[in-house]
C-alpha cells in the first residue's frame, strides 16, 4: 500500500521561484515557523514568506548568526531552538505555547547531511536524530498551536532512495554509512508527513514532504571538495558544474508552495518535488526522480511514528 501521488498540474515546475510561487498572494494573517530559517533554503523561504506579508518565527540553533543573515527581512522573529537536543525542543515549545497564538505554517527545513558518525542524547544517531526525530517532537509539543487549521511541511530529499528505514538496526549501531544514514532521515521525514496528515486530518492539519532539488548550500558542509568534485556538482574551481543544480531561490519554492497552495487544499500525506505532486517511482532506474514505495507506504509511517513516540516519550495523540 501507498499513498495516492497523482500530479495535479500546478502550472510550476523546476525553474519556478519562490517569489513566483507567491506572486499576487496575501499571507498578512499567516504565522509561519521555519526551522533552519536562516540558512540555505530556509533563508530563501523566510525571505519569500515575509515578502508577502506573513509572520515568520525563524527558529534557529546560533541566534547571532541567525539575527545577522535576517536583520533585512521585516516580520520576522528569531527565536532559539537545537533540534538535536529534545530540552531545546521542549523548551522552543513551551515558549510558543505561552505566547497564545495559532501556528498555520511549521516548514522543517532545517538539517544535517552526510555528516561524520556522532551520537546524540542516549546514543542516536545524529541525522535521524536531528532530521527526524527532532522535528517530531516540535511538531507534537506544538500541536495545540498548530489544531484548527494548519500545514506542516517536512523538507525530504531524494536523497530517501539511498534508504529505507532500517528497522533492525535504526541507529546504525553496527556500522556506520554517512549516506545510508542520510537516506534514512530524508524517508523518515516523508513517512513522518503521511502519519501526522492522517492523525491531524479531523482538525484540519494537513502535512506534505518533498525534494527540493540539487542546490548548493550550507547542507554540503560535512562534504569535502573532491566529494563534490566527484560527484560531478562542482569543477577543480569550486564552481557549479551541474546544469541541473537549482539556485536557492528555486530550491525554497516547492516548500513554499506546499505551504500556501490553494491547489493542494483537501490534499496531504503526499511527496513533492518541482512544485508538484510526484510521481511514485517503482522502477530500478539509479534517477532520483519521484517518491519510493518505502517512502510513500502509510504501514510504515504508523511503525516509524510509534518508534518515534517510543525513542522521545512524546505523543500527542496517545490514548490517555
Amino acid at each position: 500500500m501507498t499513498t495516492l501521488q497523482t500530479p495535479i498540474g500546478s502550472g510550476f515546475g523546476a525553474t519556478s521561484t519562490a517569489q513566483e510561487v507567491l506572486e499576487g498572494r496575501d499571507l498578512s494573517n499567516l504565522t509561519v515557523i521555519v526551522t533552519g530559517g536562516h540558512s540555505g533554503l530556509g533563508l530563501e523561504t523566510t525571505r519569500a514568506l515575509a515578502s508577502a506579508g506573513a509572520r515568520v518565527i525563524v527558529a534557529a540553533r546560533d541566534e547571532q548568526a541567525a539575527r545577522a543573515k535576517t536583520r533585512d527581512i521585516a516580520n520576522i522573529e528569531v527565536e532559539r531552538l537545537d533540534l538535536s537536543e529534545l530540552a531545546s525542543v521542549r523548551d522552543f515549545a513551551r515558549r510558543f505555547l505561552k505566547s497564545g497564538r495559532h501556528i498555520d505554517i511549521l516548514i522543517g527545513s532545517a538539517g544535517i547531511m552526510a555528516s561524520p558518525e556522532t551520537r546524540l542524547g542516549p546514543g542516536w544517531e545524529a541525522q535521524f536524530a536531528t532530521n527526524h526525530l527532532g522535528h517530531y517532537a516540535l511538531v507534537n509539543l506544538l500541536w495545540p498551536a498548530l489544531k484548527g487549521g494548519a500545514r506542516v511541511v517536512a523538507v525530504s530529499s531524494a536523497g530517501h532512495h539511498l534508504s529505507g528505514i532500517r528497522w533492525d538496526d535504526v541507529q546504525f549501531e553496527r556500522g556506520y554509512d554517512k549516506w545510508l544514514a542520510y537516506g534514512q532521515s530524508k524517508t523518515a521525514n516523508a513517512l513522518f508527513a503521511i502519519h501526522l496528515d492522517r492523525l491531524g486530518q479531523s482538525e484540519d492539519v494537513r502535512a506534505f514532504s518533498l525534494h527540493p532539488g540539487s542546490i548548493l548550500t550550507p547542507l554540503q558542509r560535512h562534504l569535502t571538495k573532491d566529494e563534490m568534485v566527484d560527484a560531478g556538482w562542482i569543477d577543480a574551481d569550486g564552481n557549479l558544474a551541474d546544469p541541473t543544480f537549482k539556485t536557492p531561490q528555486q530550491g525554497a519554492a516547492t516548500q513554499v508552495w506546499a505551504a500556501t497552495s490553494t491547489q493542494l487544499a483537501g490534499i496531504g500525506g503526499v511527496y513533492c518535488e518541482d512544485c508538484e505532486i510526484a510521481l511514485l517511482n517503482e522502477s530500478e532506474s539509479p534517477a532520483l526522480v519521484g517518491v519510493r514505495p518505502h517512502a510513500a507506504d502509510p504501514e510504515q509511517a504508523e511503525r516509524l511514528w510509534a518508534l518515534s513516540a517510543e525513542l522521545t516519550g512524546i505523543d500527542a495523540f496517545a490514548t490517555k
